[in-house]
Order: structure tokens, then sequence, then C-alpha cells
């Protein structure tokens, strides 16, 4: 990759936190508290691992504004949950691969399951032959 890449292409931020049955009460008291403190949209609880997340979680959508205060308290309050945070660049497979941070241990993504969904998404007008 040779050209330097625009912040601006961030249109906003997912975070992933992943649990276990060991850890889902830390992983529920941590989904109340962010929504107490944070103008976040949360995602349903995965109970299962879906698409490229090798483990159940839940999501977190929040606007590039509220990054500078919640990822840094995720950072201190995440209690040994493992945590994903990736930006929204229209991009998903880059999002996930190339892009993202993680708070914790690194997990293994199934990024070609995620690169097939994108593939069945795009309408057939923009692939590429």
């Amino acid at each position: 990759m040779t050209e330097v890449q625009d912040a601006a292409s961030i249109t906003g931020y997912h975070a992933h936190v992943y649990f276990d049955e060991a850890s889902r009460g830390r992983a529920s008291w941590l989904r109340d508290q962010v929504a107490l403190r944070f103008a976040v949209v949360l995602g349903r609880w995965r109970e299962e691992p879906v698409g490229p997340h090798p483990r159940p979680m839940y999501q977190i959508a929040f606007k590039s504004s509220e990054f500078e205060k919640f990822v840094p308290w995720l950072m201190l309050n995440r209690r040994d949950l493992v945590i994903l945070v990736h930006p929204e660049t229209g991009d998903d497979v880059a999002d996930h691969d190339i892009y993202p941070l993680w708070l914790g241990e690194k997990l293994d993504l199934d990024i070609d399951k995620l690169r097939e969904f994108v593939a069945q998404e795009t309408p057939a007008a923009e692939k590429v032959p």
C-alpha cells in the first residue's frame, strides 16, 4: 500500500465485545456501563460465532466523535474481555483485517468468510470481471 489513507474516510466505528460462558457476566456489566455513559448503538447478543467472528459477541456502533472518550474508557474498563475496534471506511474486509485495534488478545477472524459475504452483497454491476 503506497498511498496515504485519509482519516476523513472513516464514517464511524464498531467495537466487538467477545465473551464466553465464564466471561458473560463481565460482558453484561460492560454493556450496561457503556449504555449509561456513551452515545452508542448496542447490537444484539450473538450467542454463537457469526460471520468472521470466532466467538460469541455483541457489537457497539459509535460515531468518530465518540472515539477519543469511548476507546480509552474501554481500555481501562474491559475487565480482561477481548474487544475488537475497527473503523467503518466502506471496505469491510480492510476494516476487519488491516485497520483493527485489539484490546486484549488478538483473535483469528475468518477473513475469507467475510470476503465471500462481501462478494455476495456486491451488486453485479460493481463487480470487477
